[in-house]
């Protein structure tokens, strides 16, 4: 353990790092069972401990950067939460659709829902069985390899949640032959591999026979998925080979209640889309992030434009060193607000900001605490000089790499970015994408603003928008 004492001690001494935070994931990795960490979920890790969960998330990601974990980008099923893709980096993350064999469904992923972020202890702190997950027992390469970090799976009594639905399953090493004997009930079945991901799906349908029928499958990892057979219930045997060069597990599952009640239990889980949003993300991988030929789809994101009206002749009415003083000023504020907010700057531009939310609620309460600052920061100067313009909102948009740096494209930035120019003086404009959400309308119904909107146009947009300013 000296080099895993080396290590911690080396994350504390990092000013900004929850030290709370940091004697949970000692102790964790300490004391705790191999699967607590392997793909470990930080807000589910932040809830168990009763920690803040963006100090949390910045602890994992500072423990990472020195070697404690490893970081992996897992691609997600949305219906059944099962890793269909694991990545090192958002980099590697290159198809442009993904097929669940489990679900028979393909998706396109987007950096919303479908791709979590999780941290596994690095195997110089200490080695857990999932370092080599193909020596872990059929239920737990289900429980820590197949399924996700935002399937709510039961801590104790896994195994046996499992023979609610499975029927049977076995290990079959590269190149092994066996065979299965089940029982085909009148129910839908499906024969699923979770190392290859390959699924033959079973209908048991018409009347029971007695005569046993015989059902061939080969696991490679070219054919994941066939059609539908339907059978009549009774005795089966299922031939089964295995040409992979790695262990598979063939598992027969009832596709019933029992399954579905277990995968229908979800927690929240780090998404992709919410660490590229986190400013201790931004600061500790900078540019690290993407491939500059990678488009990767978010279907919601909000932006936060700033800009200061009158900069110009700031300069000329305080000189260039006041100035620039108040500027940089302004600017710490800024982006210690955007940061406690769980959000990110994603750039300044001159005397403006570009800041990124996961959610529109905390970008409107970053734009009040912002307006608020300038007011204060005013006040001490007894001057007028920091004349804050807000816009902010909400939409799809593409993360991209440019100029080295993570960036997002598309027209939900173009708008956002020219709904602040509309703003007059400490004026926040938001549009009806962003004052509609329901977390954003309590916070502002908690501080007793009312949003008054008027439709305007916005060069480049060939529709009037509604856009809403908060006094």
């Amino acid at each position: 353990m000296n080099e895993a004492q080396d290590l911690f001690s080396l994350l504390r001494q990092s000013t900004d790092v929850d030290p709370q935070a940091i004697d949970a994931i000692e102790r964790t990795i300490a004391e705790g069972q191999d699967r607590e960490l392997c793909r470990i979920n930080a807000p589910a890790f932040a809830s168990k401990h009763g920690l803040d969960e963006e100090r949390t998330i910045g602890a994992f990601l500072h423990a990472a950067r020195v070697g404690i974990f490893d970081i992996s980008w897992n691609v997600l099923c949305p219906g059944c939460g099962g890793v269909l893709d694991t990545n090192a980096t958002l980099k590697t993350l290159q198809k442009d659709e993904y097929t669940c064999a489990l679900c028979a469904e393909g998706y396109s992923p987007t950096l919303d829902e479908m791709v979590e972020v999780t941290f596994t202890v690095s195997s110089r702190v200490r080695r857990i069985a999932a370092h080599n997950p193909h020596e872990l027992p059929l239920v737990e390469y289900f429980r820590q390899i197949y399924w996700g970090s935002g399937v709510d799976l039961p801590e104790e009594d896994f195994a046996k949640k499992m023979e609610a639905f499975s029927l049977e399953g076995i290990e079959l090493a590269p190149g092994e032959k066996a065979f299965l004997l089940i029982q085909l009930p009148s129910e839908f079945i499906i024969v699923f591999d979770p190392v290859t991901h390959s699924a033959q799906f079973i209908d048991g349908k018409g009347e029971p026979t007695k005569e046993r029928r015989s059902l061939s499958l080969v696991f490679d990892r070219d054919h994941v998925q066939s059609q539908t057979l339907e059978m009549q219930p009774g005795p089966m045997r299922i031939s089964l080979e295995n040409r992979t060069d790695t262990r598979v597990l063939p598992t027969v599952f009832i596709a019933g209640q029992a399954l579905h009640d277990l995968l229908g239990k979800r927690r929240p889980f780090l998404t992709a889309k919410r660490l590229l949003t986190n400013q201790t993300f931004r600061n500790l991988y900078r540019a690290d992030t993407l491939d500059i030929n990678q488009r990767l789809k978010i279907t919601s994101l909000t932006f936060l434009f700033t800009d200061l009206r009158g900069s110009t002749a700031l300069y000329e009415r305080v000189g260039d060193l006041s100035a620039f003083d108040l500027v940089r000023e302004h600017f710490q504020v800024l982006h210690e607000i955007v940061a406690a907010e769980a959000g990110a700057v994603v750039k300044t531009i001159g005397d403006a900001v570009m800041a990124t939310f996961a959610t529109p609620d905390r970008a409107i309460a970053a734009a009040l605490r912002m307006r608020d600052a300038m007011r204060a920061l005013n006040d001490k100067s007894g001057r007028e000089d920091l004349l804050l313009k807000i816009g902010v909102h909400a939409g799809p948009c593409i993360a991209v790499s440019m100029n080295e740096r993570q960036d997002y494209f598309g027209q939900t930035v173009n708008i956002a970015s020219r709904v602040q120019n509309l703003a007059t003086a400490q004026a926040i404009f938001a549009t009806r994408a962003v004052v509609d959400d329901n977390l954003t309308a309590d916070l502002l119904h908690r501080k007793a603003l009312t949003p008054v909107p008027h439709e305007v146009s916005l060069r480049g947009i060939e529709r009037e928008i509604a856009v809403y300013t908060i006094p």
